[in-house]
């Protein structure tokens, strides 16, 4: 494929969102560099995911195209989430709700045709994780039903859904930038002429699924510590009060 001018921005957009994104879980929620490390994320994951579904279609590769738009979604309905009014919805949000369960569908028939045809992968893509992914999508629409039957979402159950929407978008871009094919670390590292003077222990296949799997982990410490604490159960009563 020729050299398309958007890769870069696709790239620049991933890394900085994968540095936003820790930033966002490391920093304490609601702080003032939370929100705006939570701005960066959001601006370059829909970045990186635009590129990601355009540079998809050039190259003809179906699965990215999917993870593209799953990603843009994810990151675009939590920001929603957490920018809205609690119990707040709008047409927006039913249109939103075709897309994962379109993608979450579509995944899952070719999973299983992957597992009556034998084959243990398709394009890198193991029909173990194909399936999983495809019960994710559906997962996320569900719950955009369940939201938009409901009026909308408040207390605990509003940031968790802010919150595990932003962690597996992050989850996407870092398996897709540290498990892609080529070891895209260390060419993008050694484009830069950096590459050649780190230890080759910084890009072991042991460290890339580590750092992959990360936001998943942080995904459930989050959501857990959401459910569990004392002040956002209070939040969730007051909501459901209508108390301010």
């Amino acid at each position: 494929m020729p050299y398309s001018p958007l890769l870069p921005i696709h790239i620049t957009g991933g890394i900085v969102g994968m540095l936003s994104g820790a930033a966002a879980l490391i920093l304490r929620k609601g702080s003032p560099r939370h929100v705006l490390a939570g701005k960066v994320f959001v601006a370059s994951m829909l970045t990186m995911a635009a590129g990601a579904v355009y540079l998809a279609i050039v190259k003809h590769q179906p699965s990215n195209i999917g993870g593209g738009i799953l990603t843009f979604y994810l990151i675009l309905t939590a920001w929603l989430t957490a920018r809205r009014r609690e119990g707040q919805t709008g047409i927006y949000d039913w249109l939103a709700l075709l897309i994962p369960l379109t993608l979450g569908v579509l995944t899952w028939m070719n999973g299983i045709r992957m597992l009556r045809s034998g084959a243990p992968s398709e394009d890198g893509v193991p029909v173990g994780m194909t399936l999983f992914m495809g019960t994710v999508m559906l997962l996320a629409a569900a719950g955009d039903v369940r939201m938009l039957l409901r009026g909308g979402v408040s207390g605990a159950k509003r940031i968790v859904r802010h919150l595990w929407r932003m962690c597996f978008g992050l989850f996407i871009a870092a398996g897709s930038f540290f498990l892609g094919p080529s070891n895209r670390p260390l060419r993008l590292l050694s484009a830069v002429g950096l590459g050649q003077h780190l230890s080759p222990a910084l890009f072991s296949t042991t460290l890339y699924l580590i750092l992959s799997v990360l936001p998943l982990v942080l995904l459930i410490f989050w959501v857990f510590r959401v459910w569990l604490s004392s002040a956002y159960r209070k939040k969730a009563v007051a909501a459901q009060s209508g108390i301010s």
